[in-house]
């Protein structure tokens, strides 16, 4: 189990990628489309983190792991799949 000095390191990298999606946006420095893809990747930082500590993930054993990353891609793939239905 993770200890409460983890758990603070982490929500306040969750609090400075939180900061920098905002940056992304209001800064002149970036276009739009970076802007947003700094954002996607910052959302793909802030879910590992999640899903790693506050969900104990990190803790579980590798084939719980390997089942939620099966679960997230065939997530992935419908999201897909509905987005060329909807066409």
């Amino acid at each position: 189990m993770a200890d409460i000095r983890t758990y603070t390191l982490i929500y306040i990298a969750l609090v400075a990628l939180a900061t920098g999606k905002f940056v992304f946006f209001h800064l002149e420095a970036f276009t739009y489309q970076m802007a947003l893809i700094g954002t996607i990747i910052l959302a793909i930082i802030k879910v590992g983190l999640i899903a790693g500590y506050f969900q104990h993930l990190k803790e579980e054993p590798r084939s719980i792991s390997y089942m939620m990353a099966t679960a997230v891609f065939m997530v992935f793939l419908l999201t897909i799949a509905a987005g060329y239905s909807i066409q």
